[in-house]
């Protein structure tokens, strides 16, 4: 598969466990398959950045896809809740928390390359909004679609890193590239705000919920 890296710099050869342990699905080396991403990802607002592109052959990779129908969005979110440090103060989201995290994660510590949402800042306020029985299991489920954020292709092993063959970079404008990255997190908030006002159905599901009928992770409501 063809995958791109937004970075500050060109990354000929990426590095094994050079990357920060706090990330959304833990260390590794993280990816798109869209450009158009990588270009935004590549710039802030000081600086100009590199779309780096490379050539990944997974033949016998193990790849888990947090997306695909094998997985839920609570797969998804006890992956994000293992490996994100942030703060958690109330009671019900800490115990939601660790609910989560006891009935819900996978082992996906076992593969070579891992795929699913990106969590960044706007995505992960979803999460907290979720922990803190705030919106419901549907609507959070909804929300990772909001704004087009993008999914992530996490090279997680040594096996997936010698598979990796870098393929040239091309310079992301700031002044282009950095106003549309803007414009899609943007585009995500505001959506997500619309789906907080909404009035849930009487059969909502919240985490206070799942955690009281002791939902577990092959539970088909979940679906």
């Amino acid at each position: 598969m063809e995958l791109y890296h937004g970075s500050d710099r060109i990354i000929s050869k990426p590095l094994y466990g050079g990357g920060r342990p706090y990330n959304d699905y833990g260390p590794g080396f993280y990816c798109t398959k869209n450009l158009e991403l990588a270009y935004e990802w590549a710039c802030t607002d000081h600086y100009t950045g590199f779309a780096n592109k490379y050539v990944l052959d997974d033949t016998g990779l193990v790849t888990i896809n947090l997306n695909s129908r094998k997985y839920h969005i609570l797969n998804w979110l006890a992956v994000l809740l293992d490996n994100r440090i942030f703060d958690i103060a109330a009671p019900l989201p800490r115990q939601a928390k660790k609910y989560i995290l006891d009935n819900f994660l996978p082992d996906y510590k076992s593969s070579d390359i891992l795929v699913g949402y990106r969590a960044d800042d706007s995505y992960f306020s979803f999460a907290r909004a979720f922990l803190n029985n705030t919106i419901t299991l549907e609507q959070l489920g909804r929300a990772m679609h909001l704004g087009k954020l993008g999914e992530q292709v996490v090279i997680r092993s040594v096996r997936a890193y010698e598979a990796l063959m870098y393929l040239g970079a091309a310079p992301a404008i700031r002044g282009v590239w950095y106003a549309r990255r803007m414009a899609r997190d943007k585009a995500a908030r505001d959506a997500f705000r619309t789906v907080q006002k909404e009035t849930p159905l009487l059969d909502a599901v919240y985490i206070v919920d799942i955690i009281r009928e002791k939902w577990q992770n092959d539970d088909p409501r979940i679906q």
